[in-house]
């Protein structure tokens, strides 16, 4: 299969990083960037060598974009010449100096800036393995599920789950008749035998009629789905077994992180002085219908016999009118709770790997959903 290249200079949404200077040349780059040996880079463009840590950085951002598929690496080296060439060219023209590009980088300095705190309340305020088990003890040891093991038969009609219901009543072997009847293919090979499952993982109906039955009757009535009609069996049930600790506790690290970000913000919230300068909604303008004087609106209907001849005008005004005015003239509420105003950075992973550099138009992180416990897979 012809694979397909993604143009990276339109794709890409990272800062050109690492494009690196050599020493005593003529760029108008900045003198704070760090000088690249030859023996550490992977070309030179007008006396700027680009780093090999570079196009290993643009590497693992194209796979993880494309989860997981590789390029060929001259097409990567040839983007990181272009983008050099770009910047190169920009500096020349002064761009880093222009109104909008300055802002755009205050923007993305801030942006860094706020992941760079949330990284280091975290480093400072790690998550105890006390914490983690506490929280397993709560969200989930503390379950007490349970769990069915049923077989099933799954027919188009509910006359022909009847006729089945009836060879079942009258001493018929329900694996057999599964494997004979059965719509649901890998099930109708095996008896119909569905295995363990919780409740929440088959659909309403289904899971409604497992729990009322009892350890080996089967349903005396068809059940419907979306997938069709269903005679069911319940051959057992047990309570559910929680999975151990270390299997979830990369599940519940992040969300403890985020718990802990969440307060710390609350704190810093609670301590700053924050006055809200516009209003929190938009003032509702009048239709311009309803600007309109009313004279503009009234019709003049006039009253004939039936030869024609004019025996009285009626003045009509419009329904849509009145109800316009009426709308026009009804005050509009200003008032609204107030809103929180800046919105919090989004903890990292439990990983916290050191945060890629945005481009220029990213914004504002977002705040930590931090409201429940994921869930955990069992």
């Amino acid at each position: 299969m012809k694979r397909k290249i993604i143009p990276l200079l339109i794709a890409s949404t990272a800062f050109i990083a690492g494009c690196d200077q050599l020493p005593n040349t003529n760029s108008t780059s900045t003198s704070s960037e760090p000088v690249v040996n030859k023996a550490d880079a992977i070309a030179v463009v007008n006396g700027h060598y680009i780093a090999k840590a570079t196009l290993d950085k643009l590497e693992k951002e194209i796979a993880e974009r494309s989860h997981g598929q590789a390029f060929p690496k001259e097409k990567l080296i040839e983007e990181l010449i272009q983008r050099e060439l770009l910047v190169q060219d920009a500096e020349q023209k002064h761009l880093e100096t222009s109104a909008e590009v300055l802002a755009q980088l205050d923007s993305a300095k801030k942006t860094l800036l706020t992941q760079a705190d949330v990284q280091d309340f975290i480093k400072a305020n790690p998550v105890t393995d006390a914490e983690i088990k506490a929280e397993y003890d709560s969200k989930v040891a503390g379950e007490n599920g349970i769990e069915y093991k049923a077989r099933h038969i799954l027919v188009k009609t509910e006359e022909e789950a009847k006729k089945i219901i009836t060879e079942l009543d009258k001493g018929g072997d329900f694996a057999k008749l599964a494997n004979k009847h059965s719509l649901d293919g890998k099930e109708a090979q095996n008896g119909g035998d569905l295995g363990w499952f919780a409740p929440t993982q088959m659909v309403a109906p289904f899971s409604e009629a497992v729990v009322k039955l009892e350890k080996g009757q089967y349903t005396k009535a068809p059940v419907k789905t979306q997938f069709g009609w269903h005679i069911i069996l319940r051959e057992d049930s047990k309570a559910q077994v929680p999975p151990p600790l270390e299997a979830v506790k990369e599940q519940l690290m992040p969300f403890l992180q985020r718990e802990k970000v969440k307060v710390m913000i609350e704190n810093l919230r609670k301590q700053a002085k924050v006055e809200i300068l516009v209003p929190l909604t938009d003032e509702v303008k009048p239709e311009a219908v309803a600007e309109k004087p009313v004279a503009e609106e009234v019709l003049v209907e006039e009253v004939k016999d039936k030869n024609g001849k004019v025996l009285a005008e009626e003045v009509v005004i419009k329904e849509e009118l009145l109800e316009n005015q009426a709308a026009a003239e009804k005050p509009v509420d200003t008032k609204a709770a107030p809103a929180a105003t800046t919105p919090a950075p989004e903890a990292p992973a439990a990983t916290t790997p050191a945060p890629e550099a945005p481009a220029a138009t990213t914004p504002a992180p977002e705040a930590p959903a931090a409201t429940a416990t994921p869930e955990v897979k069992k």
